[in-house]
């Protein structure tokens, strides 16, 4: 029935939007999706582009004295560079390379393999989530800058290359993907749509504080509603929690 469903919708709706009324698995259960409504065509087409570039153009502007003050920090702190390219999974699974500020020590795989080689447990932890919770490069000014989120304003130039969007699911390291996608069968429908420098998931918690069946389906919430409306209201309170800082998202 869930399967008969999203070729129905599939046959009507555009490709940006196609196959996201699938089904997903947790914990052994079965989660359809249905589209709550349709978003204005005008919107759902050129609208959310030119939403990007007309206010990313402004919010690229208007932190532009912030990211220069950010840029000089991490130069005196740490060196060069100040910028560091990462590549993220995005629409459709098209690599993308994220831009954000450096916040680790430079030459940080190997300082990381050394780590690794001395400190048993913090190889077990790194092997079961790819991170570590006290992170031995992350620099001091570079745990501000996360806290802050400051390190992800360099984004605004992904957004306004085409690369991302102001609001959509947050892009995904490919070696995440791989292990996602084995997790959950339909992980992938949150691809089809553009990453965004925000989104619904980030409103709910960070990785810190929220599972990945949470984040999916405050993604998922979100491409079956997403409108101007709720772009505006993402980014609103986005801003209102990041100038709060009660997440470090």
């Amino acid at each position: 029935m869930v399967e008969a469903s999203r070729r129905a919708l599939e046959a009507e709706l555009p490709e940006a939007e196609a196959t996201v009324a699938a089904a997903f698995q947790r914990d052994g259960a079965v989660i359809p999706f249905q589209f709550a409504g349709r978003p204005a065509r005008l919107y759902r087409g050129a609208g959310k582009r030119a939403l990007d570039l007309v206010l990313g153009a402004l919010l690229f502007a208007a932190f532009l004295p912030a990211m220069a003050l950010v840029a000089a920090g991490v130069l005196i702190t740490s060196g060069w560079p100040v910028l560091y390219a990462s590549e993220r999974v995005g629409r459709d699974g098209e690599a993308i390379m994220v831009w954000k500020f450096r916040t680790m020590v430079r030459d940080a795989d190997h300082v990381l393999l050394a780590w690794l080689e001395s400190r048993p447990e913090l190889a077990a932890e790194y092997a079961e989530t790819f991170k570590l919770i006290d992170d031995p490069r992350v620099t001091t000014f570079g745990r501000f800058l996360r806290k802050s989120s400051l390190d992800e304003l360099p984004q605004l130039w992904n957004v306004l290359r085409g690369d991302m969007s102001l609001v959509g699911p947050r892009p995904e390291r490919p070696v995440f993907i791989e292990e996602f996608r084995r997790e959950i069968p339909g992980y992938m429908l949150r691809h089809k749509v553009k990453a965004g420098l925000t989104g619904w998931a980030q409103i709910h918690g960070w990785r810190g504080n929220t599972s990945l069946h949470e984040r999916l389906e405050h993604d998922m919430h979100y491409i079956q509603n997403w409108s101007l409306g709720f772009d505006l209201r993402i980014l609103l309170l986005t801003l209102w929690r990041g100038w709060r800082n009660r997440n470090a998202y």
